[in-house]
């Protein structure tokens, strides 16, 4: 499977953290693009610490949930102690989200409690949407 991954960070050393967990990614696959650092406002929540974000692309044969569970994984190592959620967003040390996936040229669709992909926001958010068109391959994705 290929997915587009978003990273962002911005707490500590961020563009460090995102290559660590660039690194730490090679783990579940062949990480095939990544893009530049991008720098943005936080989204979501107010913070005096700007984001470091960067997407990448990544080749495995992780399944959707086991992927998920990884990139979790990945976070922990690098000092996340605490997701998000019901849209209560913070300050992190680094956040990892399964933007989309595909299997072959078709693009996977998943939802259940854990994970939706495609992500059901990535396409408001210039964060994601301006490194993932650096990355994205015609064949997958527009």
């Amino acid at each position: 499977m290929r997915y587009y991954l978003s990273l962002g960070s911005n707490v500590g050393d961020r563009e460090q953290t995102l290559l660590e967990a660039v690194r730490l990614l090679k783990q579940t696959g062949d990480v095939l693009r990544c893009s530049a650092f991008y720098y943005s406002e936080p989204w979501g929540f107010v913070s005096e610490h700007p984001f470091c974000n960067l997407c990448c692309m990544v080749e495995t044969t992780l399944r959707p949930l086991e992927m998920l569970h990884a990139t979790q994984a990945i976070e922990r190592t690098l000092g996340r102690t605490k997701k998000s959620s019901n849209g209560q967003y913070a300050d992190r040390t680094i956040d990892i989200d399964l933007i989309r996936a595909f299997e072959g040229r078709q693009e996977v669709l998943w939802q259940d409690a854990e994970l939706t992909l495609p992500h059901p926001l990535w396409q408001e958010r210039e964060f994601v949407t301006i490194p993932l068109k650096e990355i994205q391959d015609e064949q997958y994705g527009n």
